[in-house]
């Protein structure tokens, strides 16, 4: 594993590991973008999988996003065009020429790549499993009230399935520790999230080469924004995992690694 620090745009600092052949092209490398509440670390089992599931000459990159793990916390005027910006820094960094979202993350990669379409960026291939992004049926799935949370939050006006995909992939023993130390920053980034759906966002124009992934175990909201996004982006295909969770990615679930491996390397 290779770890290091990326500079940002705006003075602060991004925590990059990677994983597999060091000196990888950009061509044989991924760019793993994580979900709310969760850092690098956690992604590390999966990293390492998928590294060697794609084999020698191939490397994945994977990154503390802002307020979490070792990267600096989320600035004052923080919001999705933040982390748009740090996706292309850490493509800058790594030379990556593809790209994996999961979850939240998957919401960052599709905002990102739709606003790299056309450009030197737009990557060569671009995955998402369960990406946490507004189906259009906010209103009928508001988020529980959860034990510490007040009424009137940004977590308040989650999809609550989106919430419970976020926290399945933590123990129960682990979960309360980890979100007393990420709550403000995922407070923000989900705030960040859905307040683009008020910016309307073309994902017709993704890639053809984009592919949505979700789990056969995994609430239902996963599936329908999955197939509404794939009809929505002209040649995009899509794959369900049968045995796939929410949590399969951080979990480092065989199946679902070798059906990323397999996809990136097709």
């Amino acid at each position: 594993m290779k770890e290091q620090e990326v500079p940002t745009h705006d003075g602060g600092r991004l925590a990059l590991y990677s994983y597999g052949t060091e000196d990888a092209p950009g061509e044989r490398r991924v760019v793993v973008i994580g979900g709310a509440f969760l850092t690098a670390l956690i992604y590390r089992p999966f990293s390492m999988a998928l590294a060697d599931g794609l084999g020698d000459g191939w490397a994945v990159d994977v990154y503390d996003r802002r307020g979490r793990g070792n990267s600096t916390e989320q600035p004052a005027d923080y919001s999705m065009a933040t982390e748009i910006a740090d996706v292309r820094t850490v493509m800058d960094a790594t030379g990556a020429r593809n790209v994996l979202g999961h979850s939240l993350g998957g919401s960052v990669a599709l905002n990102a790549v739709q606003e790299f379409a056309g450009t030197p960026y737009e990557p060569d291939k671009l995955a998402v499993y369960e990406a946490a992004v507004n189906a259009g049926k906010v209103g009928h799935a508001m988020a529980r009230m959860k034990k510490g949370m007040q009424p009137g939050t940004a977590l308040s006006k989650v999809p609550e399935p989106v919430l419970a995909g976020l926290m399945a992939v933590v123990s129960r023993t682990k979960v309360n520790k980890m979100l007393r130390e990420l709550m403000p920053t995922g407070v923000g980034e989900l705030r960040a999230a859905y307040d683009e759906a008020e910016h309307v966002r073309n994902f017709a124009v993704l890639p053809a080469n984009t592919h949505f992934m979700v789990g056969g175990k995994s609430p239902g909201y996963y599936k329908v924004t999955a197939q509404r996004l794939h009809a929505a982006v002209p040649g995009s295909t899509f794959e369900l995992s049968p045995k796939g969770f929410h949590g399969s990615i951080p979990a480092a679930v065989k199946e679902l690694v070798a059906d990323i491996a397999e996809y990136f390397k097709g």
